[in-house]
């Protein structure tokens, strides 16, 4: 299983940087967890990262934000027959791709979903803001077994202790307390950008 940030608040050198998210999971499929907020952006990142645009097999968008969702009319330009699978395209837990599945529709500020994808080490949560509360994220995945790892914008959480036991923390984009959970989980801590590549064997 392979993650691929495609687009963040930071990026490695030769890459775009901007307010957004945008990570590629790679498992039995290539899925795109959020577009970014504009398409050229994208599609530039894609490009230097080697990512053809109609390699992709299905796009998730977390929730209806301008900066995850941004860069997907270009995409569907480019790639008219990929399929879409938004907040209102699942009901509770929803298998995406086979060990992927969706949180479903959580609601918070705004209705947003993420994603659980199975790896042999536990499951990797990959949120985009993480609006409906990490913490309740967290809970979602709980029954499907360990999680391993989480990586995206965990918004405003505070509540640190929910992380204990996770081997992989990977706050980006729109994280407030990165600083703090940097301190409290130095060894599991690990620094997210546009660039970045995340891979875990079984």
């Amino acid at each position: 299983m392979k993650l691929t940030v495609v687009y963040d608040n930071e990026a490695d050198i030769g890459l775009k940087s901007g307010w957004g998210f945008s990570c590629l999971v790679e498992a039995s499929e290539r899925l795109l967890f959020d577009t970014g907020p504009k398409g050229d952006e994208l599609l530039f990142n894609m490009k230097q990262l080697n990512i053809e645009a109609k390699s992709i097999d299905k796009v998730i968008i977390s929730h209806e934000h301008w900066d995850h969702n941004g860069g997907l009319e270009a995409l569907t330009e480019i790639h008219s027959k990929v399929r879409v699978f938004k907040p209102d395209s699942c009901s509770g837990l929803t298998q995406i791709s086979p060990g992927v599945r969706s949180t479903g529709p959580l609601e918070g500020a705004v209705i947003e979903q993420s994603l659980i994808v199975e790896t042999g080490k536990g499951s990797i949560v990959v949120t985009g803001c993480a609006h409906p509360g990490l913490e309740n994220i967290l809970e979602k995945a709980r029954p499907l077994g360990k999680i391993y790892g989480v990586v995206g914008g965990f918004h405003g959480f505070a509540k640190l202790q929910e992380l204990d036991g996770i081997e992989m923390i990977a706050p980006c984009h729109c994280t407030k307390a990165k600083k703090e959970i940097r301190q409290k989980y130095p060894s599991q801590f690990r620094e997210i950008k546009a660039g970045n590549i995340i891979e875990v064997s079984d």
